[in-house]
């Protein structure tokens, strides 16, 4: 990828970003009582942006107390002749977030922004500015473009642990400098408690961050908002945010793991009171439509959707997927006929609308499962589906009817320059789609990438189902289940696009920032 001038951005880091990380969050921040009144309105939890486009960005921000959202943005660090945007009021209602739309905005440019909280009935009482920055998307092509994506964050009971050293993680991929953060499901563990401690092979003592919200499952609407609130209590999150705008998407452990709708709880599960795991998405959709700032869903949406297209400029869609909220019920997967599948036919028209409609030399289908990955559900007591791919290598069933569907579709409407990007499995591998050893092969070779964990444990590399025809090229897994992040394997994926010649390069990488594996991509060509 071609060098780009980056006006501020790393002085932004050192100097004005460094106000987000010294906001001090106490090691069980909860709630804000709706009446706390004295001293001024903050922002502990720091600043983010979402779903940025060429001319617009979503901020987000939350406060400590009720009060008025204000947004300035600059061309420069310094605030000169700064514009000013009157963003919503922050109240018990939505957990005292809010999200301001930034419109009319330079298309590929830096872009410097603050966010100032106003006692709404005193506006000249104000706390301290929280400022972040963030670049628009490129109108040309040349400009290139660079993102990274990972998914799987806090699991297993893996928390922040400043021994650790935190999430530090998300250092490491903020030095890669990436124009936005594809954030692909599992944001958040609500069916996973976080203990106060936990004990380590090595007989060393794992140390948590605990809060009262993280002491149980999440049934209730606070404590999934306690659940998305307990991430921003690390700081190498919060600085990443006010550094990065963020692609959202969700997939079960926002919820319960492995739900699908209709789905209800074994009376023998005691953790739950809550039996509908409708009742539960709900709540849990409402605190994370609260917590991330999406261009299709709002706190008080209820029509609102997790799967969208975010044009990256000339060179890049990025299509994201909501393989959750559509599916049918988790079975062996062996049906002959499957109209609903993972996706819900509405969701894989739209898919299909808008992968034929994309003129953008490189489409990046941004899935949470993977697609020639066995995942398993043993919840029931029987051996489930999870993900697509069912274990049986012949021709398509269950939920691998409806990706033939797609893959025939892609190949019949000549689209090129698909790539699949997924996380869910806890390991990082990359795998080669080939018609040739497939046992459906009316489709056009593909690559499918997968990252993470960013902080949850480690599992060993799932099994391929032949289907598709999946190769895989390279894999890093441990060989025990559940490692924890001391134990290495926690991973994310680099995307860089070259603005000159079109070449995309994925980059697996460890939790340090260490290349394991590269692969480039020529545009326009099938098979490669």
């Amino acid at each position: 990828m071609s060098p780009r001038p980056l006006p501020g951005r790393r002085s932004v880091l050192r100097g004005s970003l460094a106000a987000s990380a010294a906001l001090a969050l106490p090691a069980a921040a909860g709630p804000a009582p709706a009446f706390a009144r004295s001293g001024r309105p903050e922002a502990k939890w720091g600043v983010q942006t979402g779903d940025v486009t060429h001319d617009s960005g979503l901020v987000w921000v939350r406060s400590d107390r009720p009060a008025r959202m204000i947004v300035e943005t600059s061309a420069t660090e310094s605030f000169h002749r700064p514009q000013r945007r009157y963003g919503p009021l922050l109240g018990p209602g939505t957990d005292f977030t809010g999200t301001t739309r930034l419109q009319g905005l330079p298309a590929g440019e830096q872009i410097h922004y603050r966010v100032r909280l106003a006692d709404p009935d005193d506006p000249r009482r104000s706390g301290e500015p929280v400022t972040g920055t963030f670049r628009t998307v490129p109108a040309r092509r040349r400009e290139g473009v660079r993102f990274v994506w990972s998914g799987d964050l806090a699991g297993q009971g893996w928390g922040i642990n400043p021994d650790f050293g935190g999430y530090r993680i998300f250092e490491a991929m903020a030095r890669t400098d990436p124009d936005f953060f594809l954030f692909s499901g599992d944001t958040v563990y609500a069916d996973g408690p976080i203990p106060a401690t936990a004990a380590l092979p090595d007989g060393s003592v794992w140390r948590n961050i605990t809060t009262p919200e993280k002491s149980k499952v999440a049934e209730t609407l606070a404590e999934f908002r306690g659940n998305f609130r307990y991430n921003l209590l690390d700081e190498h999150f919060r600085r990443f945010n006010a550094q990065v705008p963020s692609i959202v998407q969700w997939d079960d452990h926002e919820v319960r793991n492995n739900w699908y709708p209709g789905q209800r709880i074994a009376d023998t599960d005691g953790r739950y009171t809550e039996k509908s795991v409708d009742v539960l998405a709900a709540r849990a959709r409402r605190a994370f439509s609260e917590y991330f700032p999406m261009s299709t869903l709002r706190p008080s949406d209820r029509e609102g959707r997790v799967h969208r297209v975010l044009r990256q400029g000339p060179l890049l869609d990025v299509f994201v997927l909501d393989m959750r909220t559509y599916r049918n019920a988790n079975s062996t997967g062996d049906q002959t006929v499957d109209p609903q599948g993972i996706l819900g036919r509405e969701q894989l028209e739209w898919l299909k609308r808008e992968l034929a409609r994309s003129r953008a030399v490189w489409k990046v289908i941004a899935a949470d499962m993977p697609l020639g990955l066995i995942v398993s559900d043993t919840g029931e007591g029987a051996q489930h589906v999870e993900a697509v791919a069912q274990g049986d290598p012949g021709a398509p069933l269950g939920r691998e009817l409806q990706i033939a569907e797609l893959l025939r579709f892609i190949k019949r409407r000549r689209i090129t320059g698909t790539v699949w990007l997924t996380a869910d499995v806890h390991h990082t591998s990359a795998q080669h789609y080939q018609p040739a050893r497939a046992a459906f092969g009316d489709f056009e070779p593909f690559w499918e990438f997968v990252s993470g964990p960013l902080n949850a444990g480690a599992f060993p590399a799932s099994a391929l189902d032949n289907t598709f025809g999946p190769e895989r090229v390279f894999v890093k897994a441990p060989t025990a289940a559940n490692v924890s992040p001391a134990g290495g394997y926690q991973f994310f994926g680099e995307v860089d696009i070259d603005g000159g010649s079109g070449e995309l390069t994925v980059r697996l990488r460890e939790q340090d920032g260490t290349v394991l594996y590269t692969k480039r991509l020529r545009p326009g060509l099938v098979g490669q």
